[in-house]
């Protein structure tokens, strides 16, 4: 730090450490909403690779820090709480039905033994009641935590990314597609922020919030507000000339179905190539030409939209680092399920016999890598104004 000698003023020279610091996010540095999703999604997939609880939970600990510590103020970022309960609730359903419909797996420690419902021959192999056994509990449990653990990294996304913002990055051909998709993603958020607000309206009245009769009274303005936003979305993309194309050859037209189509069924078989023994020598050549024959057809199925994007977000260092951080989580998941046996076992525990799950290293250093977003991604401001700021 210097002070100058006529003026009094202060000039301050910014220290290394301060450098490596994450900036605070503006309306020029915003990190780009797809690379939230393919960091979510990479988490996603390595949750499906597992029925470990202790990797699990884990990955659930790796996303909530995430969003604690880069979630906006934003409507769409109170989602995740909801996804949480969600969640819990998935997981509560599955233990449920466990218990009451029984389980496929063979278990030999009973728990507690239900009365049994006889049910008519047509229903032989469904019972209601009977024996409930720790070794169905515990794959009912692994099970329904692998799902609830998706829930959570899906939520991650939706908290994180502004949906408004992914919907600019989209491709021209995908526009009307990406539109319907960001109306159903910011469904929930919003639903959430009205039934808060009117929670609160009617605590403050002192009526009523909890409860049957708090639900009723708050459900009629709650679907009354999703008509009014439903009514206004609708205007605003008419006064905006939602839908209108432009007027592209016919041949190009032809080009664009056969490229899109082709490279969709090349993805198809190479992708169930790659998850074949026989298919190993073709798979990834037949992959990699439906990627590029997609790409291609979106390119000119582009040509037919007239819409402008207004300072569109940029993919800058940090969004290569977050989505990459997702992308080997589940890279190395996938490798290291593949090594052999003892890897398969590790991922997923027995429960025939019953077996104490164990932390593989590996894996868990794997998943750790997902907590990178956390210290690159620009921080967001006290304000939340680039949350705010239309788009």
């Amino acid at each position: 730090m210097t002070t100058g000698e006529n003026t009094g003023t202060r000039t301050t020279t910014p220290t290394p450490r301060s450098r490596l610091r994450a900036p605070r996010a503006t309306r020029t540095n915003a990190l780009h909403p797809g690379a939230w999703w393919i960091w979510a999604l990479g988490l996603g997939t390595a949750a499906s690779r597992t029925t470990n609880p202790l990797l699990l939970a884990l990955l659930v600990g790796v996303a909530g820090y995430v969003v604690a510590a880069r979630r906006t103020e934003a409507p769409w970022a109170r989602s995740y709480g909801a996804f949480v309960k969600l969640a819990l609730a998935v997981l509560g359903i599955r233990l449920a039905f466990a218990v009451l419909l029984g389980s496929p797996i063979p278990g030999t420690h009973t728990l507690v033994t239900l009365p049994e419902l006889p049910l008519p021959d047509w229903a032989q192999g469904i019972r209601v009641g009977g024996r409930v056994t720790a070794e169905g509990l515990v794959f009912a449990l692994y099970d329904g935590l692998k799902l609830a653990t998706l829930l959570i990294c899906v939520g991650a996304a939706n908290a994180l990314a502004n949906p408004a913002r992914l919907l600019k990055s989209l491709p021209g051909a995908l526009y009307e597609a990406g539109v319907a998709v960001v109306v159903a993603l910011t469904f929930a958020p919003n639903l959430i922020a009205d039934v808060q607000r009117l929670r609160a309206a009617r605590r403050l009245r002192g009526r009523p919030d909890h409860g049957l009769r708090g639900l009723l009274q708050v459900g009629l303005p709650v679907l009354e507000g999703a008509l009014e936003r439903s009514v206004a979305l609708a205007a605003a993309m008419d006064a905006r000339g939602y839908g209108r194309s432009a007027e592209v050859p016919p041949g190009v037209r032809r080009t664009t179905a056969a490229l899109t189509l082709g490279g969709l069924v090349g993805v198809c078989a190479g992708t169930y190539g790659l998850l074949t023994a026989e298919g190993g020598t073709y798979g990834l050549p037949v992959l990699l030409a439906g990627l590029a024959a997609a790409l291609g057809g979106l390119w000119l199925g582009g040509r037919r939209s007239l819409r402008t994007r207004y300072r569109p977000d940029t993919w800058g260092v940090r969004a290569w680092l977050v989505a990459a951080s997702g992308a080997a989580v589940a890279a190395l998941l996938v490798l290291y399920a593949s090594t052999g046996p003892y890897a398969y076992a590790a991922l997923h525990p027995g429960v025939v016999p019953l077996t104490a799950p164990t932390l593989p290293l590996w894996p868990a250093a794997a998943i750790l890598l997902g907590l990178l977003p956390a210290f690159v991604a620009p921080a967001p401001s006290d304000s939340a104004t680039i949350a705010k700021e239309p788009s």
